[in-house]
This record gives C-alpha cells, sequence and structure tokens, in this order.
C-alpha cells in the first residue's frame, strides 16, 4: 500500500456507463484486498477479464520446507550460482520459509516471460541485487534498477521483462499484505517527518501497456496457488486495462532511498524497518555514519531474538560483525540462540566512524526452516564459527566487500 494513483483514462464517477469508441462499455474490474475492507483499485478493461478459452493442468511448483533439521545458526553462500534457471518462475530456488514469508533466489537467464504470471496467495517483494528492466502490469510499467525493491501484490497480473547482463534478484513472498510501517505514517496514511522515505521516494506504474489488445487468440496467465501453478488461457490480452485509479498497484522503491536513522549509542534492528506485514518485517542496512558518544561501540552487541528468526541477505560493502560471509549469501539466526559479532570484530570496530554496508534483513515472529533446495549452498562449518581458535575462510567476492 502506498498512495492514491490513477493512470489513464477512467469515468468521472465509479460504476458509472464508460464507453469505447465502438459504443460497447468498458469492463470494469474491482481489485482489492481484505473483503472489500482493505487497500483496492478499479480497472476499465477493453474485454472482461473472465473469458477462460481453455483450462490447463496444475503443475506442482513449492518449496519442501526441513523441519527436522538440528537447531543452529546458518549461512547459505549463493554468490558462485550466476544462473538458477531458465525464466523468472523456472529460475527461482526457495531458501527459507515458514507459513507467513518464503525467502527465494532467482537468477534467470532469459530476458522475457512467455506467459502472464500472477501469484493469487502472496505478495511479492522482489529486491534487485544485480540487474534492470520493467515489470509490465496490467496497471501499467515499471521500471527497476539494483537496488530497487519492486513490491507486487498479489492477484496482479505481471511479466518481467531484463535488460541485458546478469540478474540475480532476491523474492521475498508475504503470505499477507505487504504495508509501509505503521509508525511512519500518520492517521491518514501519510508517511511522517521523521520517516526514513517519503512518497517521492515510491515509484508507481509511469505508463499503461499500448498494443493490438482487440486482437482474440490465447493468452497464458499461470497462477501460484497452494503449492501448484495453475494454467489458465485467456481469449484476450490481460494488458488491455485503458485507465485505473486506486491504492492498490505495484511499485519501486530503492534501497539507495533509504534515510538512517542514528543516535549517539547503537540504534537496535527496528531503526532500519522498511516494510511490514503479518508476522515479519523487512528491514534495509544502508551506509550510514556510527554513532557518536565518544566511548560507544558500533559493532552490535549480542542478543537473543527470544521471539524471532533473523534472516540477513548481503547486498554490498563489509559487515564488520562478521567474518566469512559473501555477498549474496544469507545468515539465518533461529531464536533459542544468541548471536552477535564474531570474535575480534568488536574491538575492531570501535572508532569507526561510518559503514558502507547494504543488506536485507527478514525478522519472522515464527520459526524459520530451511528448504531441499537451500542444502547445496550449506556452509556446515558456520554454527562453529564464533570459537575464538576457528579459522575462517576469506569471503569468496572480497574485492568486492571493500
Amino acid at each position: 500500500m502506498a498512495y492514491y494513483h490513477r493512470l489513464g483514462q477512467i469515468p468521472r464517477k465509479r460504476h458509472t456507463q464508460f464507453r469505447q469508441p465502438d459504443g460497447t462499455l468498458y469492463a470494469e474490474q474491482l481489485v482489492g484486498t481484505l473483503g472489500f475492507h482493505g487497500v483496492s483499485s478499479l480497472l476499465y478493461h477493453v474485454h472482461p477479464p473472465t473469458q477462460i478459452k481453455r483450462v490447463g493442468e496444475p503443475e506442482p511448483y513449492g518449496p519442501k520446507l526441513l523441519k527436522d533439521r538440528p537447531l543452529a545458526p546458518s549461512h547459505l553462500r549463493t554468490l558462485a550460482q550466476t544462473t538458477t534457471g531458465g525464466d523468472y518462475l523456472a529460475a527461482r530456488q526457495t531458501m527459507i520459509g515458514n507459513a507467513d514469508v518464503t525467502l527465494s533466489i532467482c537468477n534467470p537467464t532469459e530476458r522475457r516471460m512467455a506467459y502472464y504470471y500472477k501469484n493469487a496467495l502472496a505478495d511479492e517483494v522482489i529486491f534487485v541485487h544485480e540487474g534492470s528492466g520493467e515489470l509490465w502490469s496490467q496497471l501499467g510499467i515499471v521500471r527497476f534498477e539494483p537496488g530497487d525493491y519492486v513490491v507486487i501484490p498479489r492477484t496482479i497480473i505481471h511479466q518481467l521483462h531484463f535488460d541485458e547482463g546478469p540478474v540475480r534478484l532476491l523474492i521475498i513472498e508475504s503470505f499477507s499484505p505487504v504495508e509501509t510501517c505503521r509508525r511512519y505514517r500518520n492517521h491518514f496514511g501519510q508517511l511522517l517527518e521523521h520517516s526514513p522515505y517519503c512518497e517521492r521516494d515510491i515509484r508507481p506504474p509511469a505508463e499503461l501497456i499500448t498494443g493490438d489488445v482487440q486482437e482474440s487468440g490465447e493468452y497464458l496467465v499461470r497462477i501460484k496457488k497452494e503449492g501448484y501453478l495453475h494454467q489458465l488461457i485467456y481469449a484476450h490480452s490481460p494488458f488491455d486495462v485503458v485507465g485505473w485509479d486506486g491504492y492498490f498497484y505495484p511499485y519501486a522503491t530503492s534501497i539507495h532511498d533509504f534515510e538512517p536513522i542514528t543516535g549517539r549509542l547503537h540504534q537496535p534492528p527496528p531503526v532500519h524497518q522498511h516494510f511490514e506485514a503479518h508476522n515479519f518485517v523487512i528491514c534495509s542496512f544502508v551506509p550510514r555514519l556510527f554513532d557518536y558518544h565518544p566511548l560507544s561501540v558500533p559493532a552490535p552487541y549480542n542478543h537473543s531474538n527470544v521471539d524471532s528468526d533473523e534472516v540477513l541477505y548481503y547486498v554490498a560493502g563489509n559487515f564488520m560483525s562478521r567474518r566469512g560471509v559473501d555477498l549474496a549469501s544469507f545468515t539465518v539466526h533461529p531464536s533459542g540462540i544468541p548471536h552477535g559479532p564474531h570474535p575480534g570484530t568488536v574491538e575492531a570496530s570501535l572508532g569507526k566512524k561510518e559503514t558502507h554496508e547494504l543488506a536485507v534483513m527478514v525478522d519472522t515472529f515464527r520459526p524459520l526452516y530451511l528448504t531441499e533446495a537451500a542444502l547445496p549452498y550449506l556452509d556446515e562449518k558456520y554454527p562453529l564459527s564464533w570459537s575464538p581458535d576457528f579459522q575462517h575462510e576469506p569471503p569468496r567476492a572480497a574485492d568486492m566487500m571493500d
């Protein structure tokens, strides 16, 4: 949820006659959440969005969570995996998840999707680690660049079109609406002065997709729901919207536009919060000044996540509290075990004035589980890496972590 936006042609009043040049009515569609009580948008189609031509066979599509693994910190190294599959759906590998959220890597080789895609159960937040391109949806085009979060609400039919060059994505799938943080908003929904970002940093669709929307044919929409990809073939392109307005739409916002909140002493992780959803939050660690008390300790203190599991995905820079961690790595610290800086990193942090790190953090209030797909990336030695005599491997991307 961002703010009210409109694009294209719409009638002056809702649910009134709105006619095409040939005199036929445009087909109005309400897309909304929470049973008419959440945010919504009204779309106006050239063709009714209900004209299913054929139903195909569903395909299994979903991760297998491993709930019988020992309780221990985990480190997943994914940097060496430059490609994970062909198109956007085939390339998705889910690493971690629970009933509220999943985290996947996705490094596709194909530039365009030959079909349309809809997630019927979850919002998707795509963090663009590498690559650029455009999100095409019924509501228009959103351009994205490295460092962008692309937020796609559930049920929005879309395609991803990538530019030339490598693509590396982190996909956070949320089974509840992804929103801006309540403590950053007033009761009207406007982002407040103390918020680390504002409406100017949110980029809604800028233009509608045009083309020969009158042409009939077969248009495959793949719908993800309950562990399957369902195949529905429609008679007309779903990208036939001539106008829409509302609060429900995809958008992009950049981690580089997140303004850090700092203090005289070390600030707790909630100051890094970027988004919230039911039972989890998404945080952005960005370049910032360290604490400015003369005796401050920049490195984070040891802490116990009594009620939450913590995942960090490393994007750029050098995390002074961790050793031997690559870019595109995940560290997973479950509730029940205290965690903190590696030996020697606290003393090494003293006197440091700033950091240039970039990372995405997900904190959950229900336990997270690794998946079968995560096992090939697992650093089996990581749980022992706080021992004083542990020999840390140098990061495989050390030249990128200066």
